[in-house]
């Protein structure tokens, strides 16, 4: 019988359907569970959504009961079909001065329909698969947005504040300013100020005590508080009327100049989705930072997201609610809080709909003042002086202080407008600008270029360098990150002209590269232009090579360092200064034996490391930013330096410049011996080259302290890279390295203090999230533990790989299934062996107590890990199921945007 077709008995009355033969059986029937962890975060959101929604509603001049809609809206139809899981959705602050705007012109019930239109274009953008295009948008643009519309939020609710009501233009409300601070209410004031300072307080509760009172949200402390003194001390002012939900108007036919309502659409749709679309990237490195969350949760679906932001906004909008967009505030709590799934963002809709419904007469209690104190903080909260540090830092003010100026005093469309203008009008001057100087020192004539060359700097690169003289040594300093094509040709030339004369060539800069095949070697951004054919476009990495005049006789003449050399032990010693007619150092020269440095190159590219960008602070430990950049002529017949000088070139590793040992400090002249000089060339280049790069991420984690979110232990072999293995960054990983990677059980006499010390620290101080125990392939403490024979002289070796030894035993007991790798069997029985090991030093992991007690409270991972070097793979450690032992599988590329 069929597998397809179930049986039946022959006297069954009845006809059982089934599916066709050749497809799938029908999933099982689940039932809908919702985790407690999602059930706890829904409240926590629901408790911060509710008294904002009204707040943010009381700002904009609509209906009370519109924030409750489009709260309950956000989180129902937002948190199911939105593409970021852990993101809520509802009226937002940065909306409250358009949908106020739009009331005031247009009325509620067209601002309904507009936000019906809205979601619609939103849908459109959605189908088009634009949502990456609104992530182009300058933070300092957005940043400045939200200042703009917090100082106009601000403004307007100080009136409702001190006991009065706000006018429709920011300039209207300063200039009632000092009139209504004349005539204040003390009833309202009173429960403002008490509003204000249990906001302020409450977050900064010390002790014990205080960290359990903080989980209750602030803002609902504070409108409780407020409200309860109102209620008990009598005191007479407006507060929330909620009319019944028979009168609530629903959106109408939108009635007014098309172009007006065409404008307020694409507005509503502007703001709506930068907001949600920029939310739903902080809520991704939200959730990065919670290690055991990544692999519950997915990062973002934009596109999908803008989907969910559309669908939502037509329901709000037809329901007669305020326009929805994702909320900063909120999602953070929703993770802070432990939610796992999109169950807590619609549980928080259903605990919003339960209220608007049963809770009527509690909101009605409300005061307005105290609501108006909730979202006035709020607005001053909106400008940050973080965000201010930032685009100040990146020399992004005016772009900043344009956008807000316009939001406050024309309009959000309007103040956008003119930031994008003044964006593209700075990024044009900042291309175009370009100061390019030219100085003479000890001989060497400096050409010194500050900014981008392009075709509008090559009149003034053509005068400077045509004052350089024929024959002259000359030192080009490119300080900029881009070059054209004009520029590129002009300055090919001109260093093909000149060293023709005799001259001699240095090109230099902060982003240099080589080249890996016979060329020019002067990159472009776009790896175009005659001679740039096989020429790797540069990216940070800061190496120079110094082409000059002359033959291909030079010492060095054959060297082709690249920034990867070290790893495959691949030094250029700098030989002895050469003696006039061949004296004893052309000699010593000529004698050296033959350095296997000195071959030719294998043709590989060079590796390029890309730079640390200041803008990484905020979102984590470390985030890369690649420019493309000029590089240096390396034809392979070029000379290094001019037989007649001392100095030579040295590069000393990825991502560094090539050292001049005439230009050296004493300490490298001074060292002893190879070793010396490569470990001082080395140290030289980091403090020249990459120190400047990471100075203030590593500046943050002095302050700070270190935060790693992982426990490394590995091997004490060389050729373990951990940081490059893991693409890990300072402050990311917390790494023990011992011979064998191995963890001696605890609680032994002979155990190991040191391990021991480390993994409790790591444990229960640090607090990280994972333990990784890392082997490798050719492990020589492998191998001495599988030669070793008992008995003999007990070596300190000897002594220490003894905790190797049930890793022994593990291997030879055939009761147990052997670790193994995917897709292959293990190339010998000590690679055998290092599997092994990996496992088993889990096992002596989870003996510690520390180590058990946090796995046992679900705050800690352990993961197996086997590195082999020959090929560059990892794998990684999965249970294979019962009877099959443990599995290596291989990690891939595809594995990344898992």
């Amino acid at each position: 019988m069929s597998a397809c077709v179930p049986t039946r008995t022959p006297d069954s009355p009845h006809t059982e359907r089934v599916h066709p033969p050749h497809s799938p059986p029908r999933a099982p029937h689940r039932r809908f569970r919702v985790a407690g962890a999602d059930v706890s975060a829904s409240i926590a959101v629901f408790l911060i959504a509710l008294p904002l929604s009204l707040g943010i509603a009381l700002a904009t001049g609509a209906p009370l009961q519109a924030g409750l809609v489009a709260a309950a809206v956000g989180g129902l139809v937002a948190g199911r079909l939105g593409g970021s899981p852990l993101q809520v959705s509802g009226p937002a602050a940065g909306l409250t001065v358009v949908t106020a705007d739009l009331i005031h012109r247009y009325g509620w019930r067209t601002t309904c329909a507009i936000t019906v239109l809205a979601g619609l274009v939103q849908l459109g953008l959605g189908c088009l698969r634009v949502a990456r295009s609104a992530l182009a948008v300058s933070p300092a643009i957005v940043h400045g947005m939200l200042a703009g519309i917090g100082v106009t939020i601000a403004v307007a609710q100080m009136h409702i504040v001190l006991g009065g009501s706000p006018q429709s233009a920011v300039l209207d409300n300063l200039r009632s300013l000092p009139a209504q601070l004349a005539d204040l209410h003390p009833a309202a004031v009173a429960v403002s100020a008490l509003t204000l300072i249990l906001l302020l307080l409450w977050p900064r509760l010390p002790g014990r005590t205080g960290r359990l009172l903080r989980k209750v949200p602030a803002a609902l402390v504070a409108v409780t508080g407020a409200t309860a003194t109102a209620v008990f001390a009598g005191l007479t002012q407006p507060r929330v009327e909620l009319p019944s939900w028979t009168s609530h108007a629903l959106a109408g036919l939108p009635e007014g100049p098309v172009l007006g309502l065409v404008a307020a659409v694409l507005t509503v749709t502007l703001v709506c989705s930068v907001q949600s679309l920029l939310g739903a990237v902080a809520v991704d490195k939200l959730i990065a930072a919670r290690p055991g969350l990544t692999a519950q949760v997915s990062r973002s679906d934009l596109d999908r997201e803008l989907l969910g932001q559309g669908a939502t906004n037509v329901v709000s909008g037809a329901l007669g609610g305020l326009p929805v967009a994702g909320v900063a505030v909120r999602s953070a709590a929703n993770v802070q809080a432990g939610a796992i799934s999109r169950n807590s963002t619609m549980l928080h809709g259903v605990l919003v709909v339960v209220a608007a419904l049963l809770m009527v007469p509690v909101l009605e209690l409300i005061p307005l003042a105290s609501l108006a104190a909730l979202v006035m903080a709020v607005g001053i909260q909106m400008v940050s002086l973080h965000h201010i540090r930032t685009v100040t830092r990146h020399r992004e003010v005016p772009v900043y202080a344009i956008t807000t100026l316009g939001v406050v005093f024309l309009g959000v469309l309007e103040g956008v407008t003119l930031g994008i203008a003044v964006a593209v009008a700075v990024s044009m001057h900042r291309l175009a600008r370009t100061r390019i100087t030219h100085d003479e020192k000890e001989g060497v004539h400096h050409v010194h270029v500050r900014g981008q060359l392009t075709f509008l700097a090559v009149p003034r690169l053509s005068r400077a360098l045509h004052h350089v003289p024929h024959g002259s040594c000359v030192v080009v300093e490119l300080d900029g990150s881009f070059m054209d094509h004009a520029a590129y040709e002009t300055l090919q030339d001109w260093q093909r002209t000149h060293t023709a004369q005799g001259g001699s060539v240095e090109l230099t800069g902060r982003r240099t590269a080589t080249g890996t095949d016979a060329g020019t070697g002067i990159g472009t951004s776009s790896g175009s232009g005659s001679g740039s054919e096989g020429v790797v476009p540069a990216i940070s990495t800061g190496q120079t090579v110094v082409p000059v005049n002359g033959t291909a006789d030079s010492p060095l003449a054959g060297c082709r360092c690249r920034p990867w050399t070290p790893w495959r032990n691949h030094q250029c010693d700098a030989p002895p200064p050469e003696a006039p007619h061949g004296g004893p150092a052309a000699e010593h020269r000529a004698g050296r034996p033959k350095d296997p440095s000195d071959a030719e190159p294998d043709g590989r590219t060079g590796a390029v490391l890309p730079q640390v960008a200041e803008s990484a602070v905020a979102s984590g430990p470390a985030r890369s930013a690649a420019a493309s950049a000029p590089t240096e002529p390396t034809e392979p017949g070029e000379r290094v330096k001019p037989a007649e000088q001392t100095d030579t070139t040295h590069t000393t590793g990825p991502g560094e410049r090539t050292e001049s040992i005439g230009a050296t400090s004493a300490a490298a002249a001074t060292g002893s011996g190879p070793s010396g000089r490569q470990l001082v060339r080395g140290i030289s280049a980091f403090q020249r080259n990459t120190a400047p790069l990471v100075r203030g991420e590593l500046a943050r984690l002095a302050r700070e302290g270190q935060q790693p979110s992982q426990l490394f232990l590995t091997c004490a072999d060389s050729r373990l890279v951990t940081s490059m293995i893991t693409s890990s960054g300072p402050g990311d990983l917390f790494v023990v390295r011992n011979v064998g990677n191995l963890v001696p059980p605890p609680g032994e006499e002979s155990g190991d203090d040191s391990v021991a010390a480390a993994i409790e620290y790591a444990v229960d101080v640090l607090k990280v999230r994972s333990i990784t125990v890392c082997g490798h392939s050719g492990c020589g403490a492998m191998q001495a533990l599988f030669d070793a024979e008992p008995g003999g002289v007990q070596t300190p070796l000897k002594r220490w790989l003894r905790h190797g030894l049930s890793s022994l035993e593990r291997m030879a007991d055939p009761g147990r299934p052997w670790a193994r790798l995917a897709g292959r069997a293990a190339a010998d029985a000590v690679e055998q062996l290092c599997l092994t090991n990996v496992v088993e030093q889990l096992d002596h992991l989870r003996a510690y107590a520390s180590v058990s007690r946090a796995l046992r409270a679900g705050e800690l991972e352990l993961h197996g890990m086997y590195f082999h070097v020959g090929e560059a793979q990892a794998y990684l450690l999965s249970e294979a199921g019962e009877g099959r032992g443990e599995v290596f599988d291989h990690v891939g590329v595809a594995d990344l945007s898992a």
